[in-house]
């Protein structure tokens, strides 16, 4: 049976590797908890990349817990015990 070209179905794959996601490696669409969809991930991602973005709330709470959040204060000059 002869195939019709007005019928037949085509694939074409157009997305790459370079078009993934840097975040989520999604290239069709993101996962749900990629930066790019969750604004909670996002803020998460944001105050790790810069601790000056961490909003009073959340400091208190980490502070309350015992936690210092800021730069890190060796930036690699540590020796190791």
């Amino acid at each position: 049976m002869p195939e019709n070209s007005a019928t037949a179905v085509f694939h074409s794959n157009r997305y790459t590797a370079q078009a993934e996601c840097e975040h989520c490696g999604g290239i069709i669409r993101h996962e749900p908890w990629c930066i790019t969809v969750d604004r909670t991930v996002y803020y998460a991602y944001e105050i790790v990349a810069d601790p000056t973005k961490i909003v009073e709330g959340d400091a208190i709470i980490l502070h309350a817990l015992g936690v210092v959040w800021g730069a890190n204060p060796c930036c690699g000059g540590c020796k190791p015990n």
